[in-house]
């Protein structure tokens, strides 16, 4: 592949913001990426499991 080619390509790369979720837990809003596990803490902030669509799928 040519240089000018090469060039040309890589001028097209653009990056693209991640799209985030806000959803309110406890009065507060938190955003965070769609479709991931989110780690649940317990009032001292020690991870107790991860929970995905409000199931447990993972222990910490």
């Amino acid at each position: 592949m040519s240089r000018s080619n090469t060039r040309a390509r890589r001028s097209q790369w653009k990056a693209v913001a991640p799209k985030l979720v806000k959803t309110v837990e406890g009065g507060k809003t938190v955003y965070s990426l769609p479709h991931r596990a989110k780690v649940v803490e317990d009032s001292a902030g020690t991870a107790l499991y991860m929970e995905y669509k409000g199931r447990k799928v993972a222990d910490v």
